[in-house]
């Protein structure tokens, strides 16, 4: 079976990767991707998938039915949309939009799943069970796109026993995948302060309630949430990117505007510490004679790697790449919306290989400079193909 996989990706790979290509110049934001989803629709339809349009308004599904179709269901899962970013790379397929950007490789997700869509409708006679395929909107923005779609009932008739998702990684050489098992990802929030004082002249503070120094003890203070509240045990992150405070040299404004982030992988210690953010920054305005305004933006849940599934799923994939081919992943702090599947489905989310560093193809994600080999497109489709057949046959 493995052999025939790897014949019809190889076949179809020309095609994956002018599909990426169109996805690359045509990018759309977050629960905006009404041309994109339209895009895959077409090509669904195009191999013979008739698909389920408009869940959760810009999501798409479809199934594609073996022999037995009820026996197992596997689903498989990308994200269309694209982020806020200006391209800088001079490429003949670079973004058309200007300021949005496919910077985070869900083209490359939708492509190499539709790639993996045409292997599976062309072997479905071979296999036994279902396949749902699952592409969703609005991966990079709260309350993010996996969420919406499990509310739509994506993972409703049928159920899937287990879901897969796949995403590009350039820290990792293009030929080689990565996987962890168990706790993978962290949950992110949104941190807004907004620190009110009293302006005034620059030269006569004793007249002035100044926010500006009310939020850099509020800052600094914080970090006591990392050091001294959180276990050494427990990873987590606190960072503030944004500070505005709009004064001059000389005026002190009357308030100061904060955001930040907050990052956990346990979820009675990430409410614990929405309340210590909250009071700590309440309290020490008010101790200087001001005043803080917490908002606190709940995002996405950890990212839990179902054990068995990533098992079975990593010995899939060292069958079809080779064992010295498969690398094992580090906890990591981003945060990703496929997290609300692992906590309603056994799951797996691992990475595929990106990187050739003699191509020049280092950028990270999230740049206005990152890309993929493309070859990586081929054994994406593949791999995760042999992944959905070899799960459905267990």
């Amino acid at each position: 079976m493995i052999d025939k996989i790897k014949k019809l990706a190889k076949e179809y790979a020309e095609d994956v990767v002018n599909i990426r290509r169109h996805i690359h110049a045509n990018p759309e934001l977050s629960y905006q991707e009404f041309n994109t989803a339209k895009y895959v629709a077409e090509q669904l339809r195009k191999i013979g998938i008739e698909p389920k349009e408009k869940v959760a308004d810009t999501g798409l599904t479809a199934l594609i039915k073996g022999n037995n179709p009820d026996k197992k269901v596997i689903a498989l899962r990308a994200d269309l949309d694209a982020l806020p970013i200006k391209e800088a790379n001079d490429i003949p397929y670079k973004s058309k939009n200007e300021g949005v950007m496919h910077a985070c490789g869900h083209d490359a997700h939708t492509a190499s799943l539709l790639g993996t869509a045409r292997i599976l409708h062309e072997l479905r006679k071979d296999f036994e069970g279902s396949i749902k395929l699952i592409f969703q909107p609005g991966e990079e923005k709260n309350p993010g796109g996996a969420s919406l779609m499990i509310k739509d009932g994506v993972l409703k008739n049928p159920e899937p026993n287990k879901i897969f998702g796949q995403h590009v990684m350039p820290l990792i050489p293009v030929g080689k995948v990565g996987f962890r098992s168990g706790m993978y990802m962290a949950s992110a929030d949104e941190i807004y302060l907004t620190v009110k004082g009293k302006g005034g002249h620059g030269a006569i503070p004793e007249l002035a309630i100044d926010p500006v120094l009310i939020t850099s003890h509020i800052i600094v203070a914080l970090q006591q949430v990392i050091s001294r509240n959180a276990s050494p045990k427990t990873p987590t992150v606190l960072s503030f990117g944004k500070v505005v405070a709009d004064g001059a040299t000389n005026i002190i404004p009357s308030e100061v505007y904060v955001a930040g982030t907050f990052r956990a992988m346990n979820e009675e210690w990430r409410a614990e510490a929405h309340q210590i953010i909250k009071k700590m920054a309440e309290s020490i305005a008010e101790g200087m004679g001001g005043k803080c305004e917490v908002e606190i933006s709940k995002g996405y849940p950890y990212l839990e790697n179902d054990p068995l599934s990533t098992t079975e799923a990593r010995t899939a994939a060292e069958e079809y790449v080779g064992k010295e081919n498969v690398v094992d992943l580090e906890l990591w702090m981003g945060a990703e919306d496929f997290s609300y599947y692992t906590h309603e489905v056994p799951a797996c989310f691992y990475r595929l290989g990106t990187r050739n560093e003699k191509r020049g193809i280092t950028s990270y994600v999230h740049t206005p400079t990152f890309n993929i080999d493309e070859s990586a497109l081929e054994l994406g489709s593949g791999m995760m193909a042999w992944i959905a057949i070899h799960n459905l046959s267990l």
